[in-house]
């Protein structure tokens, strides 16, 4: 694997741009991101449940968390979007498309060659095909791998309450040896890791790889002063605004 170079300084991730200050995904909340001072926004990739259409006729991909998501409201294209990161105040600012559902990587692709995006821009995604075809079609665009692979949010299941801080616990424990073991062969350029899975011990495996360690989603300033001593490199927020407390 390439050893790439460590950021110089910690990456700042505005989560769907700023969803706790204006709702996500959207070109308001990229702006909102940008006021509070991130350096790189996140923004969600889904094809809609068109999947059984031949291509020509599926919809445009988007810019949503998920398929209730698009439904509650007309979201952005993608090309939209990045059009958008053409332009003030969105053109200074480094892009990651969370890439949630894998098969339509052509057209990712594809869109950020057609905007000269390709240098600012990352890919970020819990599915191997994605990371394995982005690879394939385009080297020089940049991956991460999301971890963990999760389909549904557990913490809002009761039944789930109970036993999710064990769960997490042994997921924490067993992280550093999977990374150790994986990260030489993905050749990712950063992981992308839920954030009360980070400990020192990945930190130091993320940094013998030469691969960017960024904690999601973390909404609170004394968890990101504590995930910062232990050595993330990047913070993924819904509320950009805690990142000047931090950097104060």
């Amino acid at each position: 694997m390439a050893v790439s170079a460590q950021p110089s300084k910690l990456r700042l991730v505005g989560h769907k741009g700023a969803d706790l200050i204006v709702p996500g995904n959207t070109l308001e909340s990229f702006a909102a991101a940008i006021e509070a001072g991130v350096d790189t926004i996140e923004l969600d990739v889904l094809w809609l449940a068109d999947a059984h259409l031949p291509l020509e006729r599926r919809a445009p991909l988007v810019v949503a968390h998920d398929w209730a998501d698009a439904e509650s409201r007309t979201p952005l294209a993608l090309t939209e979007a990045l059009d958008a990161f053409l332009e003030p105040p969105l053109d200074g600012v480094e892009i990651d498309l969370d890439v949630k559902l894998p098969g339509r990587e052509e057209e990712i692709v594809a869109a950020l060659r057609e905007r000269d995006l390709l240098p600012r821009a990352m890919i970020s995604t819990m599915e191997m095909h994605t990371l394995r075809r982005i690879l394939e079609l385009e080297p020089r665009l940049r991956r991460g791998w999301t971890y963990p692979k999760v389909t549904k949010d557990w913490t809002s299941k009761p039944w789930a309450k109970p036993v999710l801080p064990f769960a997490l616990l042994g997921m924490r424990h067993c992280l550093p040896g999977l990374a150790a073991e994986k990260l030489p062969k993905f050749g990712v350029a950063a992981m992308w890791v839920y954030h009360p899975l980070v400990s020192p011990r990945l930190a130091r495996i993320c940094k013998l790889a030469g691969v960017e360690l960024i904690a999601w989603t973390v909404d609170d300033a004394a968890r990101m002063r504590k995930l910062v001593d232990q050595g993330v490199t990047g913070l993924c927020s819904n509320d950009p605004r805690l990142f000047a407390r931090l950097m104060s």
